[in-house]
């Protein structure tokens, strides 16, 4: 039963990838550690080659807006409130302004790949945005499931839930959240990846530390298999 990725079998799936494109994703995802949602909206803008780091909007953070005058729930496209008429841009804005980035370094094995790539004219250009990888979720997914099936990895098995899935761009993150907490577990190395994964709170990170005291687990039980003493 696998509950995660390892460094290896990611270097596999790499290896599977029918293109630049689908390899770099898959190594992005990982040695990034970010959600795909996030590294699909990584631009050509977003990447500084110079200083090795990429800055990653925070898309999962979600606030509910309202009017600060009727309290009445707005949209982020409101100028206006739809109840009262109170002029409300600024607070969207505010919202908006409030939706944080991240900058994230960068190794040198990805940059040089992300250098080599962008040099090839693999970035897609839409919405006058040059999107590193111009697909969508959809087929971010299909591209990771058909080279986990070429490479014959295993399904990965939740430890909270026993359930058994798909390899999914999900599993490159919990693969990097795991391989940190291996490299260092100590109170900053967690402060550090919370932040790195842009964790708001760190038990969200703490339960990798959990998965990762698995293999422990297993080598203690080995220590008394076929012992009945």
């Amino acid at each position: 039963m696998k509950s995660y990725l390892t460094p290896e079998e990611i270097i596999t799936l790499e290896n599977a990838a029918s293109n630049l494109r689908d390899r770099l994703l898959i190594h992005t995802l990982f040695h990034l550690g970010c959600r795909v949602s996030e590294a699909l909206g990584i631009t050509v803008e977003d990447i500084d080659l110079a200083a090795g780091t990429v800055s990653i909007e925070h898309l999962k953070m979600r606030m509910k807006l309202s009017c600060p005058h009727c309290a009445v729930g707005l949209g982020r496209s409101h100028t206006y409130c739809p109840r009262c008429g109170v002029k409300v841009d600024k607070v969207v804005a505010e919202e908006k302004e409030h939706r944080r980035q991240r900058v994230l370094p960068i190794d040198q094995d990805t940059l040089a790949m992300l250098k080599d790539y962008i040099e090839r004219g693999g970035p897609v250009v839409k919405d006058d945005k040059r999107l590193l990888f111009g697909i969508n979720r959809h087929r971010a997914w299909q591209i990771v499931k058909e080279c986990a099936e070429r490479a014959g990895l295993p399904k990965i098995t939740n430890p909270e839930t026993g359930k058994s899935h798909n390899v999914s761009p999900h599993r490159f993150r919990d693969a990097f959240a795991v391989n940190a907490i291996k490299v260092d577990d100590s109170g900053d190395g967690l402060r550090l990846l919370q932040e790195h994964l842009g964790h708001q709170s760190f038990n969200t990170t703490a339960k990798y530390r959990k998965v990762a005291g698995e293999e422990h687990r297993e080598w203690y039980d080995k220590l008394w298999k076929g012992n009945k003493s």
